[in-house]
């Protein structure tokens, strides 16, 4: 079975509380070797690198954007504080989640859109202090966030959900962002996204589930299934395998194939995951390098 990276999960979100345990289990006897967990606020920062530390996995600190309206006022600051402090840790892996959203109406104009384009820049410019590469968030604003990253410059990283255009990919690309794939490419009618996935260059993709978010169709229903009282499904790490699966199929590929590449692009992209610590097989803790990514 190969590995695969998850490199974009929210293991500190609610809908896991209840058994969070079993879900990242769950995950790693799916073969899902590492989850990159990404912060949203300042309030999440101890907790995804409690989880990270916990589990084995990988974390990352930063300010989403549809969290910014309610940030402290020395959120940047805390921040800045929080990765000089753990500028050592391993697991720190990135800057994020951050970036720009122009799909919420509210933050598409007046203050909040200020807002929101003041934090993406501040974060740029630590991430490029600190030295690390950014997740990045560019819901209908993928336009935005290449200006920004051309004109601050950042160490690489990950355009998270990734849908935009052929063109805007090539430009990510070029400034050194990998291309994250999850869920959305799973529906047949994201016919766009799909060929994207398929033609894109084999070494410009990582994988992503963003669980609890965006699930795969064999987990949507739809609002009249809903409002008959068949519940929503829940997405987890454990449903990246099968995620992989149908974007290899879609390339021509054995799924342990793609999880091969797709594993070693996200640890280009995000280098820190290449010397991720191992897990102590008793505690969950330890910090003996894993040199080998089939056997973190």
């Amino acid at each position: 079975m190969g590995a695969w990276i998850d490199t974009h999960c929210h293991l500190d979100a609610a809908e896991f509380a209840p058994d969070l345990a079993a879900v990242r289990e769950r995950a790693r006897a799916a073969g899902v070797a590492t989850c990159v967990i990404p912060a949203v606020e300042v309030g999440a920062f101890d907790a995804v690198r409690a989880l990270a530390q916990r589990f084995g996995d990988a974390y990352a600190l930063g300010l989403h954007p549809m969290y910014v309206a309610a940030a402290p006022d020395d959120a940047l600051a805390r921040l800045d504080a929080a990765l000089t402090r753990h500028a050592d840790d391993p697991r720190l892996v990135a800057v994020g989640e951050i970036g720009l959203d122009h799909f919420v109406p509210e933050l598409t104009e007046g203050p909040l859109r200020e807002r929101q384009e003041r934090f993406f820049r501040e974060q740029l410019k630590l991430a490029r202090r600190h030295g690390l590469p950014v997740i990045l968030h560019l819901r209908r604003a993928v336009d935005a966030v290449l200006k920004g990253l051309r004109e601050i410059g950042v160490a690489g990283g990950i355009a998270h959900a990734f849908s935009g255009s052929r063109q805007q990919a090539d430009a990510l690309l070029e400034l050194g962002v990998w291309l994250g794939f999850g869920g959305a490419m799973t529906y047949e009618r994201a016919s766009r996204l799909r060929a994207l996935a398929a033609e894109l260059p084999a070494d410009a993709i990582v994988m992503e589930t963003d669980a609890p978010d965006i699930p795969p169709h064999w987990l949507y229903t739809r609002a009249e299934q809903r409002a008959a009282g068949r519940p929503q499904g829940r997405n987890q790490p454990a449903e990246l395998p099968r995620i992989g699966a149908e974007l290899a199929r879609l390339r021509g590929l054995a799924p342990p194939e793609w999880a091969a590449i797709t594993r070693a692009n996200a640890q280009a992209a995000l280098p820190r995951l290449a010397r991720l610590p191992r897990r102590h097989p008793a505690t969950g803790a330890g910090a003996v390098p894993a040199h080998d990514p089939e056997n973190p």
